[in-house]
């Protein structure tokens, strides 16, 4: 491909990431495996480079641009090299006219910026929130040691307070690895392998009511946690734990869950356990890795996740023994998704106390604990937890 068919093919793939945005379709990554599926004569250096075109268009509009091409000419404004790529030849894009739409730069959509202010996020870490992720893996003790896996990528790093933890530079190539077939480490973001270490493993059961595809799950079978179950509402997500534990060779048991009806499927465990939320939420703190998902959230959908929210956190005192831990985790730096929550439950069940926190990473934030790419390096969490009375 020329560079002027690279930039028309971004443009193309512009256009379908903006309407699945729009429209609730599929995820950006999945559009673009579509689209080099059905056009084999695209090498691996085309590939990537119309990647690159197209994420960092993503990470430069704030707003939902009106097109892919407003998207692309808004990144030719910052890249000369851009510009004259617009030439009307052959697969290139017609020439730019005067006054046609460009794509201003931005964090978010103005809403979700002023929502990030009024939660405490200034604006040096909100652009950090697009900034690009390094690859954080978790090595599994069961299956390997720090040591093995450094020798086989000796570019990786330590990462400060996880001893079980490194980071490699963004891109990184790691499933390949006989180490990661053998399960001998997960990929997993370091905020992520900490708010997991905040629940404290006194041999008690657990149930991890959000479990998705069970990166916190197994990060807490490491630890020791067990019996642990698993659940979820989506049957897709939830079906990847079982491969996943096996080859990390951990026991966990899942268990598929109708929305509404959590607290009659869990009736058995009523009282027993520990409980980890890591509620449905936003996303905020994970833009680095989805950055079009600041262009799907709506105060609506925002709403509705805050309400899902709350409905799981009132199944807690049912299913948390006595003297018993919750944990709730959410992947946002929202307030109304984090703080605002907690105060809410601890109002309405004044027996119930905030624990305080101090995590090797992050700081204070209300009743809990923030993480933040700017300071931390890590996505973006909130984590709190609570005790429940004797």
């Amino acid at each position: 491909m020329t560079p002027q068919a690279r930039a028309q093919a971004a443009i193309e793939l512009l256009d379908a990431i903006i309407a699945a945005a729009r429209e609730g379709g599929a995820a950006a990554d999945t559009l673009i495996a579509r689209y080099f599926a059905t056009r084999r004569y695209a090498g691996s250096k085309d590939r990537r480079a119309v990647r690159e075109l197209v994420y960092a268009a993503i990470r430069r509009a704030g707003e939902v641009p009106v097109s892919g091409r407003a998207a692309m000419l808004g990144l030719a404004q910052d890249d000369a090299a851009l510009a004259p790529l617009f030439d009307g030849g052959p697969h290139a894009p017609p020439p730019i006219a005067p006054g046609e739409p460009v794509a201003p730069a931005g964090i978010a959509p103005a809403w979700l910026e002023a929502a990030l202010t009024e939660s405490g996020t200034a604006p040096a870490e909100q652009a950090a929130l697009v900034d690009r992720a390094p690859l954080d893996l978790r090595v599994n003790p069961a299956r390997a040691s720090v040591a093995q896996l450094r020798a086989a990528l000796p570019e990786a790093a330590p990462i400060a307070g996880l001893p079980q933890a490194l980071r490699l530079p963004h891109g990184t190539q790691v499933d390949q690895l006989d180490l990661y077939r053998a399960g001998g480490f997960e990929v997993q973001d370091a905020g992520s392998q900490l708010a997991s270490r905040a629940l404290p493993l006194d041999g008690q059961p657990v149930i991890d009511l959000c479990a998705g595809a069970g990166g916190k799950t197994l990060a807490l079978a490491a630890e020791g946690a067990g019996p642990i179950l698993a659940c979820d509402v989506d049957r897709a997500r939830l079906s990847r734990l079982a491969p996943r534990a096996e080859r990390a060779g951990v026991a966990v048991e899942t268990r598929l869950l109708d929305p509404g009806r959590e607290a009659a499927a869990l009736a058995d465990w009523a009282g027993r356990a520990d409980l980890v939320i890591d509620a449905p939420c936003s996303g905020s703190g994970t833009w680095r890795r989805n950055p079009e998902a600041r262009w799907r959230l709506t105060p609506a959908r925002l709403a509705r996740l805050v309400a899902t929210q709350a409905q799981l956190l009132a199944l807690a005192p049912a299913l948390v023994r006595p003297g018993g831990a919750l944990l709730y985790i959410t992947c946002s730096l929202l307030d109304v998704e984090g703080p605002a929550q907690i105060a809410r439950f601890l109002a309405d069940h004044p027996e119930w106390r905030a624990e305080p926190l101090a995590l090797p990473l992050g700081r204070p934030h209300g009743p809990g604990w923030r993480l933040s790419p700017a300071r931390d390096s890590t996505d973006g969490f909130f984590v709190a937890r609570l005790r429940a009375p004797c």
